[in-house]
């Protein structure tokens, strides 16, 4: 089978007036399905650049994309968005809630973009609570959340389309470690329950080790691309976050 992100010689280039920025400078690279995948590298490194072409945020300037053979690079506006609406989900350092909705009404606002109404909105954003631990938490608004179950209704919300991808930019950047434990459980059971392709940026060693494999950038450029041997990583083991009635979902 084809891989599902299937990337040839990459590249991108920002003019900020008159200076050239080649922020990708020939990146080539295959993410199969189901992959649990880290980017690592320091600040203008070309990681974030990647990630927002990987996530239909911005188009490359030379290159290949392919994702789940469809030429990516090749689409208009209109096609990236309902690429980015059914097959990826987004989750960001800093939550990017609404603060005047609840839980629920954030979790449903992606189904708003749809082009068809979603008549149980409300139950799949139950759903997505779920999965994520925050079952009971529908009503509750930011403000009355923690840092950590923020960030789960940022998760929620990137479920609620049933994405193929998850693409998360520093997800626990915000939060202390014990609480990015908790975080990064959740990411590992949606990919190990639920087949979800995880794509995660960090600086953390820490979170980056709970990856399967880690792909390193500097200057552009990969220059280095490893497994994750789990035998030798220690993890810590918060409480499930996944009932049996979600996973058989």
């Amino acid at each position: 089978m084809p891989p599902l992100i299937d990337v040839r010689d990459l590249t991108k280039t920002y003019l900020l007036g008159e200076v050239t920025v080649n922020a990708l400078a020939g990146v080539t690279v295959e993410i199969e399905k189901g992959s649990y995948l880290a980017i690592m590298g320091p600040s203008g490194s070309g990681k974030s650049t990647f990630m927002n072409l990987l996530g239909c945020l911005d188009r490359p300037t030379s290159g290949q994309y392919l994702l789940d053979s469809m030429p990516v690079e090749s689409l208009d506006r209109d096609q990236l968005a309902e690429i980015r609406n059914r097959k990826i989900g987004f989750v960001f350092q800093n939550f990017n809630l609404l603060s005047r909705m609840s839980a629920l009404e954030n979790v449903k606002l992606p189904l708003s973009y749809k082009d068809t109404d979603t008549p149980d909105g409300d139950e799949q954003a139950q759903l997505a609570l779920s999965l994520v631990g925050l079952a009971g938490r529908e009503n509750n608004f930011p403000t009355q959340l923690s840092g950590g179950q923020q960030q789960r209704v940022a998760i929620a919300r990137a479920l609620i389309n049933k994405p193929q991808i998850l693409l998360a930019d520093e997800p626990t950047g915000a939060l202390d470690s014990r609480t990015s434990a908790e975080i990064m459980s959740i990411f590992e059971e949606l990919n190990r329950t639920q087949g979800i392709t995880v794509i995660l940026v960090t600086h953390s060693d820490e979170v980056a080790a709970h990856a399967d494999r880690i792909i390193g950038f500097r200057d552009g450029l990969i220059v280095s691309d490893k497994p994750v041997s789990h035998a030798q990583v220690a993890r810590e083991a918060p409480a499930a976050v996944l009932t049996p009635a979600a996973v058989a979902q």
